[in-house]
């Protein structure tokens, strides 16, 4: 049998759930899934809706039901749900309740096992209670840590005889590898409802699937230092700002010019006003792609300038931050270096050698550690400590692909507040 393509719509608008809920279709869907997200926003509405525009396709309503199992199986049903979600950590009663409940009803039920410590062991319980299928779902959050969801897919599907459904940051490039490890039905989200053209990303999964190759995709679900990096060449300033829920800017650091691009790691060094043998030295210390972060109390004299900065064009630096003064402002704009600082002043200090490198610094209000990562543009400094790089790394590539799409809303003449629905989410 085919692996079959399951499109979770995670929306909290229905007009846009039903548009990608099209696209997806088109690009070869099988299943449609009203996700937790819509049902919480639109209600059952959103089932509703869906099975009037495709009467003859599946569709699954994500209830993650934790409680009163037959009344919420009983509603999504008689919504047009065809399978109803259920969570696998819910009690053995509740699951009960919504096995029986979808046999009067005439819908298959789903145990999702998201958040189940014993993975294995519930999901052959739930198969003896009669569980229609099984899901193995790797939670957004982890997603972000750079987990998946491959290793326990296949350890279950080897095991039950029941269809098991795998979900977690599966793209282009991974659903092959889904229905390697046993997944019969492949469970995709953002890969297409954040894609620029859903309907080309939903045909490249189904290629994926029916041929076991790996596809090429923008998205990135996976860690590494690299990928790391590249994802950060990727995303602005803003875009991580705004994963890191408006935080991680070093409030006060400016750009030296327009255009100005910078990503890399810290190394970090605190010195007095002006002293500048440190920060000298760093360069030294540092190694390709670092980016040196100098704490010297956001005030001058200047302890950076054109003779540094070919010292770290050398080197193969990545830029400069400063909470201080640096110097020789269009030589270093010639040098195309990407440096930051709070001020800029002709006067420079003596290089007396007071101060640490690789110690804690701040800048701003911000601490910067050495290894955490560095993002610069034209609206400043973000900084990620390294334990969450791999997590907001990919947050910011959640909100980049978002604004891109709803960019391409507004190309097609709309606006900004009819996109995001501005007066509805309103806070009452």
């Amino acid at each position: 049998m085919k692996p079959i393509l399951q499109l979770a719509l995670d929306f909290i608008d229905l007009q846009r759930a039903l548009k990608n809920a099209q696209a997806g279709i088109a690009g070869g869907v099988n299943w449609l899934e009203a996700g937790t997200p819509l049902i919480k926003s639109e209600g059952l509405n959103a089932v509703r809706e869906l099975r009037k525009l495709f009467p003859q396709t599946t569709i699954v309503a994500d209830m993650k039901i934790m409680d009163t199992g037959r009344v919420e199986v009983e509603a999504a049903a008689k919504a047009g749900a065809n399978i109803v979600d259920v969570l696998g950590a819910a009690s053995d009663a509740t699951i009960q309740e919504c096995i029986q409940a979808g046999k009067n009803y005439g819908a298959k039920i789903v145990v999702d096992m998201i958040a189940v410590e014993d993975v294995l062991s519930r999901a052959q319980f739930v198969e003896e209670l009669g569980a229609d299928y099984v899901t193995i779902h790797c939670a957004v959050d982890e997603q972000m840590q750079g987990k998946d969801p491959f290793e326990t897919l296949r350890q279950v599907s080897q095991v039950l005889n029941i269809p098991v459904g795998v979900a977690g940051g599966i793209n282009s490039e991974t659903a092959g590898e889904a229905v390697a490890a046993g997944g019969a039905i492949v469970i995709v989200g953002g890969a297409i409802s954040k894609a620029l053209d859903p309907e080309q990303a939903a045909r490249d999964i189904r290629q994926g699937l029916d041929t076991g190759k790996s596809i090429s995709t923008t998205l990135f679900k996976r860690g590494g230092e690299a990928q790391i990096r590249e994802i950060l060449e990727l995303v602005s300033t803003a875009n991580l700002s705004d994963a890191l829920h408006r935080g991680g800017v070093l409030q006060g650091i400016r750009p030296l010019f327009p255009g100005i691009q910078m990503v890399g790691r810290a190394i970090t060094v605190r010195t007095y006003p002006g002293d500048w043998a440190k920060p000298v030295q760093a360069i030294d210390v540092a190694e390709p792609g670092d980016v040196i972060v100098i704490d010297a109390g956001g005030v001058g004299p200047a302890l950076w300038g054109e003779l540094a900065t070919h010292s770290a064009v050398r080197k193969g630096l990545a830029g400069v931050v400063i909470d201080g003064a640096l110097r020789d402002s269009d030589e270093i704009v010639a040098l195309k270096f990407p440096a930051f600082s709070r001020l800029v002043m002709p006067n420079a200090g003596e290089p007396k050698g007071f101060g640490e490198i690789g110690v804690t610094v701040t800048v701003g209000d911000m601490r910067v550690e050495t290894g955490d990562w560095l993002l610069g543009d034209g609206d400043g400094v973000v900084v990620v400590p390294r334990a969450m790089a791999v997590e907001y790394a990919n947050r910011g590539m959640d909100v980049l692909e978002k604004e891109n799409r709803i960019r391409e809303e507004i190309k097609e003449g709309s606006t900004l507040s009819k996109v995001t629905e501005l007066l509805r989410w309103e806070k009452k």
